[in-house]
């Protein structure tokens, strides 16, 4: 048995499998010796790592048409706009034939179903928002930059807001009431669960301005994102969601941030599911050294938590980074099919970076893997992935398949045009600006009513007829006290999950 044909014999599956490419070894690749990764194994989550230049954003357009095929939605985190292309067919050339000639593809040129979404109302897609009260203080908090004296803070902030019935719904009702418990009616009001320190309140507040500056004004707000928009199918394929990051360009952690908000509202609602033949829906997490980077250790251990604990709820992650040493270890412990692309060794830090890698594969005797990971070639890499048992596979040198959409970006006016015809957008292409806290704190402050001013004409009671059982219960003062008292906790009680984030009772 040949070298390529052993190291495939670990790729054999029973079931639906994403194929990525062939194995090669002393520079041979085998058309026959496949390497692929189960579809039942895609929610034990990946890593696709390499440096610039190397092939990660097709090796991601790859994986994607293939769950697409196999009828599971796909979000993508596409910063830099190159993922467009999947909407349209890719087109035949001398390098593709050749490639798919050594790596045992039928290609065909094949579209796949995209819907084109925007962070805030800034970018050429359809915009999608996030309320301040369901982005939580944990994940505002890392958007902020706060460390963990101010998260405290803003957490008791948004516990005040919570016992209020206040809906935080955009950056203008988190500063008003900011502004309110630094005064002296709100130091009152806090009276007995802490306070909030005037130089605490004014970072969070220079924060926010910021934030606002940088376009995140233009973010939270209403209609507030469904989840279950992104878990759609087309015509039996599954919808790929291309979200980009329009004029955020100054703020990434945003929008790193806005993916974490979304995987805890899957985490929230969806039931639990097990082990499942194929899962639910799959994130890419592009530029994942964005999530990690500066996050507090509140932050970090939710990450971990979440990862862990969501493929019961059917849904993968891959993260998407230049190096593997981006991630956590309690992170990288979690991914379960590794795709790494060439990496570089020029400095110190780099020939460090290069030697954990190899330490996180399985021993192989058909490699020297630090000479080999320096020495891949563009869209190349050396794979792991989990077998349908759960045990890890042979390393492989692998040879990638080429994607069959188009490997290049549609144009900025073509995605506006896609944008406007979604059936989304008349659902969330209007932003909605409803009373919220700051209305209703404004009214508290009105100003009082003018010497000579006449008071509200109070109107005229209308006639009653004597009144019935059921009103005379209603009228008793002590049931009318209960309604209130339910009535209020009903409309104020506000849980809060995983990361902070709101879940209304119902």
């Amino acid at each position: 048995m040949t070298a390529q044909a052993e190291i495939a014999a670990g790729y054999a599956l029973e079931g639906t499998a994403i194929e990525l490419g062939a194995v090669l070894v002393d520079a041979t690749v085998e058309p026959t010796a496949h390497v692929r990764i189960p579809l039942s194994m895609i929610n034990r989550h990946g890593l696709v790592a390499g440096a610039t230049g190397t092939g990660k954003t097709k090796t991601l357009q790859l994986i994607a048409e293939q769950l697409s095929n196999a009828g599971v939605p796909v979000l993508m985190a596409d910063v830099k706009g190159d993922l467009s292309g999947l909407s349209q067919q890719g087109a035949s050339s001398d390098r593709i034939t050749t490639r798919a000639g050594e790596t045992g593809d039928d290609w065909q040129a094949t579209a796949f179903p995209v819907q084109f979404l925007s962070i805030g109302t800034g970018g050429i897609g359809v915009p999608l928002r996030a309320t301040i009260t369901s982005f939580g203080p944990i994940l505002l908090s890392k958007v902020l930059g706060l460390n963990d004296t101010q998260e405290s803070t803003l957490g008791l902030i948004f516990h005040w807001a919570d016992s209020r019935g206040l809906p935080l719904l955009d950056t203008k009702d988190l500063r008003a009431v900011i502004t309110h418990l630094t005064s002296d009616e709100g130091k009152e009001d806090l009276k007995g669960i802490g306070g909030v320190a005037s130089a605490t309140a004014g970072v969070i507040l220079r924060a926010l301005v910021n934030l606002e500056a940088q376009g995140g004004d233009r973010f939270f707000g209403e209609p507030e994102l469904d989840p279950n928009d992104l878990m759609r199918n087309k015509d039996g394929k599954g919808l790929i969601s291309l979200l980009e990051i329009g004029d955020l360009q100054s703020n990434p952690a945003l929008f790193s941030t806005f993916l974490m908000w979304l995987l805890a509202e899957l985490f929230e609602t969806l039931p639990e599911e097990g082990d499942l033949d194929k899962p639910k829906l799959v994130f890419f997490f592009d530029e994942a050294h964005l999530v990690f980077a500066d996050a507090s250790k509140a932050f970090l251990e939710k990450i971990t938590q979440t990862v862990k604990l969501i493929r019961s709820k059917g849904v993968g992650i891959f993260f998407c980074t230049q190096l593997p040493t981006d991630v956590p270890n309690e992170v990288l412990s979690q991914l379960g099919a590794r795709v790494q692309h060439a990496l570089r060794a020029f400095t110190p830090d780099d020939q460090k970076a290069l030697a954990r890698t190899v330490k996180t594969y399985p021993t192989t005797p058909h490699y020297d893997l630090e000479k080999a990971l320096t020495s891949l070639g563009i869209g190349e890499a050396v794979i792991t992935v989990l077998s349908e048992k759960g045990a890890p596979t042979p390393v492989a040198w692998t040879r990638l398949r080429a994607p069959r959409s188009l490997m290049d970006t549609i144009g900025t006016d073509a995605i506006k045009q896609a944008a406007a015809s979604s059936d989304l957008n008349g659902k969330y292409g209007e932003t909605v600006d409803r009373e919220s806290a700051y209305e209703q704190l404004m009214q508290k402050v009105a100003p009082p009513r003018q010497e000579g001013e006449a008071p509200p004409q109070e109107q005229p009671k209308p006639e009653k007829d004597e009144p019935g059982l059921v009103e005379k219960v209603l009228g008793n003062s002590a049931v009318k006290s209960f309604l209130r008292s339910a009535g209020s906790a009903l409309a104020r009680e506000i849980t809060r999950g995983i990361f902070g984030t709101s879940r209304k009772r119902r």
